[in-house]
């Protein structure tokens, strides 16, 4: 085909052509918001009454009051996802030619695709669901299998206003009447600045990646290659397509998706409700488990014993061990016999329960068994009797109610504070037992979880059991048991806490402030609010995968333990070391599910020298990292230069200065931790560049990066050389590296 270049004019004709098209979608767009409004107004106007009596509703009222939810709820989901879909709406056009005529006697049809679907008055498609079968050719024709398109137009939107159009051409030569517009969609979508979020690549997505989106939902997904290769948003357009190819399944099941940091959550989360879909739910490594969210990590060692297999034997004994305040004996009189059990009884009496019961599910066995032992010192009288009276003793109560009270697994777990109980308990060695420790007296002090310790509290707590509330006490006959207007009294609030004081406005904290109010205490910040049940889902898509700890994968299990998976990873970017022991836990989190796998070869992200840089890095280390064709070339090298210590600063800015000359979009420096302090104020009021951590860029990109210290990012981050291989690779356009030196070098590679 001879090249055509096209004038200004003839652009400008098809960017109308399509304006008008678009137009018309809105139009109807703002037809269905309308609907939805008054279908909203007739649901509200169910249920009424003019019944001003009390009693129990009429059956016509209780059905009027169904139908009024079962309304509302469905316009609220449908304005909802209107107002998610209105920006860029229309993306897509498919020029087709069918062998067989329409009634028409018309072999050529246009279909245009989009975020969702759009139907006229007449119900004739004016836009087709990206995720429907029928736009399914937008994504897998290829001039090789073209599937009856003859031209492939990605719509570029601001808002309603079409700004520009790219063509693909999959037959040798168009029609005398198919224009075609650009070099390509997808090498002008890979030119465009990154954003803070997460762009969706829903109209560029290649043929290779919808093969992986719309694979059968059954069993286990994986989807692994190199970095930039799309896998990420391969992977979230496939949990927007699982959703709406089985709805019922899954929508009803729940989606879980799970990242890596906050920061990565953060970039992502508008992706999903971009492609039609806000009934996931995405959560990082450190807020899977309801009740604790988590961002601090802790050192190498500590995270890599937490993580670590190991860590259940000691977790194992930590749930029968005493608690650490409780009373060591009872001592009670039972139908006049002097009852004395002291430690070696209730030693035996705690083991034996725990042999056949959870923790917090054993209370009512532990009365019976303590009530035996105490048989077993009498001997006297009438057993059944002299067992009634034992459990019915309110000495044996208040007992009770210390040496066998509900535990929150927040709380064992910080029982680890102490290192002699770590090594008694056979926490690896002495210098691990004091790091283990250590690491818990350090979140007594800031009052934060670490990322690790989310996955040993999910651990304790199927182990210890649901915490539940103790039969509430006998209360005193002149206790005062409700206020109905407590209001008279001049107490505008009044309630009993959890630990037997009154809360209100006598004096201690009133019930909004107790609710709003957070503790200045970090071991109350520490057991804030309540462990709840583990939530399952029908599918569970975890990216970053090679990142996550056998006791992650143990974590994750045990809300996937009836689901598919969609698994995403690249083992040259593992910050986890032991990828034998990470294997075996996701295999057991898998279980015996059937597998399909994808593999991405094609690097969008990195332009050819940024990504020639990193690759030389990682095989140098890692022979066999899968490594990925770059496709872009920008003909500028990455800059590497030698910088004495003292003028780092002023050197990140200067070439701040100069990259925010050449890339319009965001600018990361990526720096180790003992660099943040002192770069912190060369990046302060700049919104278009970020200061950032090694490990929090994972799954991340950006226009360009100033790498710092790379040998520090490889000495202090786990995984060492591959965290250093996913910073060099979070670059599409620009990047430099500083090494910090004590005397100044000339600098090497790439120069200004």
């Amino acid at each position: 085909m001879t090249d055509v270049v096209r004038t200004d004019r003839e652009i400008a004709a098809e960017i109308a052509a399509e304006q008008a098209h678009v137009d018309k979608v809105y139009a109807e767009l703002q037809k269905a918001a309308e609907r939805v409004e008054l279908v909203h107004a007739e649901g509200m106007s169910r249920g009424q009454t003019e019944r001003k009596g009390t009693g129990d509703p009429r059956d016509e009222e209780l059905a009027g009051l169904f139908e009024r939810d079962a309304l509302v709820y469905s316009a609220s989901k449908r304005r909802a996802s209107l107002e998610h879909q209105h920006e860029g709406l229309v993306f897509g056009r498919l020029d087709l030619e069918h062998e067989v005529a329409d009634e028409r006697g018309d072999t050529r049809e246009v279909r245009y695709v989009g975020r969702l679907g759009v139907r006229d008055d007449d119900y004739e498609p004016l836009v087709v669901d990206w995720r429907a079968p029928a736009a399914a050719p937008f994504y897998r024709a290829t001039p090789v299998d073209p599937l009856g398109v003859l031209r492939r137009r990605v719509l570029r939107c601001r808002g309603e206003q079409v700004v520009g159009v790219e063509d693909d051409l999959m037959v040798a030569e168009p029609p005398d009447d198919v224009v075609v517009v650009g070099d390509g969609a997808l090498m002008a979508a890979l030119t465009r600045s990154r954003g803070e979020r997460m762009r969706d690549i829903v109209a560029t997505i290649q043929q290779h990646q919808d093969e992986a989106i719309r694979a059968p939902a059954r069993g286990i997904t994986e989807i692994s290659g190199g970095p930039g290769t799309g896998k990420t948003v391969v992977a979230l357009h496939r949990a927007a397509y699982l959703l709406y190819s089985d709805r019922r399944r899954f929508e009803g099941g729940g989606v879980l998706v799970v990242g890596p940091s906050a920061a990565y959550t953060a970039y992502i989360e508008r992706v999903l409700p971009s492609l039609g879909e806000d009934s996931v739910v995405l959560r990082s490594l450190g807020d899977i488990l309801a009740g604790i969210t988590a961002t601090r990590l802790d050192p190498p060692a500590v995270a890599a014993l937490k993580g670590s297999l190991r860590i259940r034997r000691l977790l194992s004994r930590l749930v029968r061990e005493p608690i650490p305040d409780a009373p060591v004996q009872l001592r009670t009189f039972v139908a006049g016999q002097a009852i004395r059990l002291g430690a070696p009884h209730l030693d035996r009496a705690r083991a034996q329960v725990l042999r056949h019961h959870h923790r917090n599910a054993g209370y009512d066995a532990a009365v019976e068994t303590l009530a035996q032992l105490a048989w077993e010192q009498v001997e006297q009288g009438d057993r059944a009797e002299f067992v009634d009276r034992f459990t019915d003793s309110g000495d044996v109560e208040a007992f009770m109610r210390q040496w066998w009270r509900p535990l929150d697994p927040r709380e064992v777990l910080l029982w680890l504070a102490d290192e002699e109980l770590v090594r008694r308990l056979g926490g690896g060695d002495a210098e691990e037992a004091a790091g283990l420790a250590a690491s818990y007296r350090e979140a007594l002090r800031v009052g934060t979880w670490s990322v690790a310790d989310v996955a040993l509290v999910d651990d304790l707590a199927a182990r210890l059991g649901p915490v539940v509330d103790l039969p509430s006490e006998e209360r005193g006959f002149f206790e005062i048991e409700e206020l109905d207007d407590a209001s008279q009294y001049g107490v505008s609030a009044l309630r009993v806490g959890t630990d037997g004081q009154t809360e209100g406005s006598l004096g201690v904290t009133s019930v909004g402030e107790g609710r709003n109010r957070v503790s200045s205490d970090p071991r109350e910040r520490l057991l804030a609010g309540r462990i709840g049940e583990t939530e399952e889902y029908a599918h569970v898509l975890v990216d970053e995968a090679q990142d996550l700890s056998p006791m992650q994968w143990r974590m994750l299990g045990r809300r996937g333990r009836w689901a598919s998976w969609t698994v995403v990873g690249d083992l040259a970017q593992a910050s986890w070391d032991d990828l034998a022991e990470a294997a075996q836990a996701r295999e057991e989190a898998f279980g015996n599910a059937p597998r399909q796998a994808f593999h991405m070869d094609t690097n969008y992200r990195n332009a050819r020298e940024i990504f020639d840089l990193a690759a030389r890095v990682i095989t140098e280390h890692v022979p066999e990292a899968d490594i990925p064709q770059a496709v872009r070339e920008t003909g500028h090298e990455p800059v590497e230069l030698s910088v004495a210590r003292g003028d780092l600063g002023a050197e990140v800015e200067r070439v701040l200065g100069e990259l925010r000359q050449e890339v319009a979009g965001q600018i990361a420096v990526i720096a180790p931790w003992s660099w943040h302090e002192r770069l912190s104020g060369v990046v302060t009021g700049d919104e278009g560049v970020v200061l950032v951590d090694p490990l929090s860029t994972k799954g991340l990109e950006y226009d360009a990066t100033v790498v710092v210290d790379p040998d520090a990012i490889v000495a202090e981050s786990p995984g060492g050389v591959r965290a250093l291989y996913v910073v060099l690779t979070r670059a599409a356009h620009r990047s430099a590296i500083l090494r910090p030196v004590d005397e100044p070098v000339p600098s090497v590679g790439g120069g200004r």
